[in-house]
C-alpha cells in the first residue's frame, strides 16, 4: 500500500510540475485536479482496430465497404474488439442498423470496444454550438445500443471571435453537458490529444482538471503530440486513460516520422496499470488489409513483454 501511495504521489507530482505555469494562467479552479484512474493488480491489454484505419475502403466515391465488412476484418484479424467510427455509418442511421451491427459483433466474439466522433465546443453559444453538442448526445445514445463503452471526442479549437480563455470556458461547459448526458446512459467520453488546446499535455490536462464528471477521461493518442519529448508528454496524460490509439508512427518537432516505439508505449501504461483496449489507428498510405495484420502482430508481442 505504501508503495502505491508512493508511485501515485510521484505521478501527481510529476503532472504539477509539467503544467504548473498553465495552472497559474488558468486560475485557481485548475488547481483543483482530477485524480489519475485507480486500477487494481497489473496492467492488462486487449486488442481493438479503429475502422478509421479503413477509411478509403469505408468512404468516398470508390467505397467498396459496408460497416460489417469492416467487423468481419476485425474477427478475421483475430481481435478482441472493434472501434466503429461514427463517420462510417449511414447518414439515415436507424436503431436497427445499430442492433445489426452489434449482433455481428457478438456472433463473431468481438467487443464494441468504443466509438469516436468530430466535434468541437470551441464554437460560442449558437446555432453551430448546439449542433456539435447535439451531435455527441446523439452518438452516447447510438453507443449505448452498440454496447460501447467510451466515445472519442475533441475538445475544437478556439474560434476567431473568442480569446483562449472564453474557449477553455466553452470547452470544458460543453464537456461537462455531454458527460451529464452520457453517465445516464452508462457511456464514458473521453478526450483525445488532438490539437489546438491539446496539442500539448499540459494544455489537454487543464481540461481534464477543470471537467468535472466520474465519465471523463482521456483517449492517448501515441501519434498526436509533436514536441521534443513525445513519450514524456505521453506518460503525463496516461494514468488518465480510458481508451488507448496507437499510431504507427511519431513526429516530433523536427517534423520528421519516426516508427512507434510500441515497447516503450507499452512500459508507461504498464506503468499506471492500464486496463482497456489498445486500438490500432492506421494513418500511413499503404493498404491497411496488407499492413495492419503486422503492426498488430508487433502490438501484442511488445505489450505482451
Amino acid at each position: 500500500m505504501a508503495a502505491h501511495v508512493a508511485r501515485r504521489r510521484f505521478l501527481q507530482g510529476c503532472l504539477a510540475a509539467s503544467a504548473g505555469s498553465l495552472v497559474a494562467t488558468i486560475g485557481p479552479t485548475a488547481a483543483r485536479a482530477s485524480e489519475p484512474i485507480e486500477r487494481p493488480g497489473p496492467a492488462m491489454f486487449k486488442f481493438s482496430l479503429a475502422a478509421y484505419s479503413y477509411r478509403d475502403l469505408l468512404s468516398g466515391k470508390k467505397q467498396e465497404w459496408q460497416m460489417a465488412d469492416f467487423v468481419r476484418e476485425c474477427a478475421r484479424l483475430g481481435l478482441e474488439g472493434a472501434e466503429l467510427t461514427s463517420y462510417y455509418f449511414p447518414a439515415e442511421l436507424t436503431r436497427e442498423d445499430l442492433i445489426g451491427i452489434k449482433k455481428l459483433c457478438f456472433e463473431l466474439g468481438l467487443d464494441v470496444s468504443g466509438t469516436a466522433v468530430g466535434n468541437d465546443f470551441g464554437h460560442p453559444e449558437g446555432e453551430m454550438r448546439r449542433r456539435q453538442i447535439d451531435l455527441v448526445k446523439r452518438w452516447i445514445d447510438h453507443a449505448e445500443v452498440l454496447g460501447a463503452p467510451v466515445i472519442r471526442v475533441f475538445a475544437g479549437h478556439v474560434q476567431k471571435e473568442s480569446t483562449p480563455e472564453q474557449a477553455h470556458g466553452l470547452m470544458v461547459a460543453g464537456l461537462e453537458e455531454c458527460c451529464d448526458h452520457a453517465g445516464k446512459h452508462g457511456v464514458f467520453l473521453a478526450l483525445e490529444n488532438h490539437g489546438g488546446p491539446t496539442a500539448t499535455a499540459a494544455g489537454l490536462l487543464a481540461l481534464v482538471r477543470d471537467v468535472q464528471s466520474p465519465w471523463f477521461g482521456v483517449n492517448v493518442d501515441s501519434g498526436n503530440f509533436h514536441s521534443g519529448d513525445v513519450y514524456a508528454e505521453l506518460a503525463q496524460i496516461a494514468p488518465y486513460a480510458l481508451n488507448v490509439q496507437v499510431k504507427v508512427t511519431v513526429t516530433g518537432e523536427d517534423k520528421r516520422k519516426q516508427p512507434t516505439d510500441y515497447a516503450r508505449l507499452a512500459s508507461i501504461l504498464r506503468g499506471v496499470n492500464y486496463r482497456g483496449y489498445i486500438v490500432l489507428e492506421y494513418e500511413e498510405s499503404g493498404d491497411p488489409r496488407t499492413e495492419c495484420p503486422g503492426h498488430l502482430a508487433r502490438l501484442r508481442e511488445a505489450f505482451a513483454s
